[in-house]
């Protein structure tokens, strides 16, 4: 392929092709919202790689990432994922999960839709970043973080939050010379 690419992608195909197909897409399903965000949590510290590789894992451990049944986990699934090589093995991390399924059902529980509320930060359109800097936070995504964290989600801090912004479309931060600035821009 001679098309430019966004730098972070790099050479290994499973970037290449989560950056290809999946990154920066719009992201309207509450649910999968939810499980990007669980997983950028336990990206903290470490390269999202890693989280790509084991991302099957992730799912196959929590259950397809369903926030009802991730909300029941007590200790003997804490520490049946704590066994699982598979996945990344932080209580912090997992306790996070399981909280953040418990908040995401107090939202929905409450009548407010995981969905709306994310996008409603950007008032249901994509930002479009203007393709050459590539902040780490932004105030929006420090607004984001706050609000979250006030609902009962762990991990998730303004870097955090910004890299999920840009990875479930709430943001287009393709680069000016990647092919998938204006394709993804034209899902807005």
């Amino acid at each position: 392929m001679t098309e430019g690419r966004c730098g972070w992608a790099g050479s290994d195909p499973l970037m290449r092709t989560y950056h290809d197909e999946e990154w920066g897409v719009p992201e309207r399903d509450g649910r999968a919202l939810w499980e990007k965000l669980m997983l950028d949590g336990f990206q903290a510290g470490l390269a999202w790689i890693t989280v790509l590789r084991k991302r099957d894992a992730f799912r196959a451990g929590f259950a397809g990432f369903d926030p009802e049944v991730v909300a029941r986990f007590g200790e003997a699934e804490i520490a049946r994922l704590l066994g699982d090589p598979g996945i990344i093995r932080s209580r912090a991390k997992i306790e996070a999960t399981i909280g953040g399924a418990r908040a995401y059902l107090a939202m929905r529980e409450a009548g407010e839709d995981f969905a709306d509320y994310c996008w409603g930060f950007v008032d249901g359109r994509p930002l479009q970043g203007d393709g050459h800097s590539v902040p780490a936070t932004t105030p929006l995504s420090e607004r984001i973080s706050r609000d979250l964290k006030k609902r009962g989600f762990k991990f998730v801090g303004p870097t955090i939050v910004y890299a999920w912004m840009q990875a479930t479309g709430l943001v287009n931060d393709h680069t000016h010379d990647c092919f998938r600035r204006d394709e993804v821009a034209g899902l807005a």
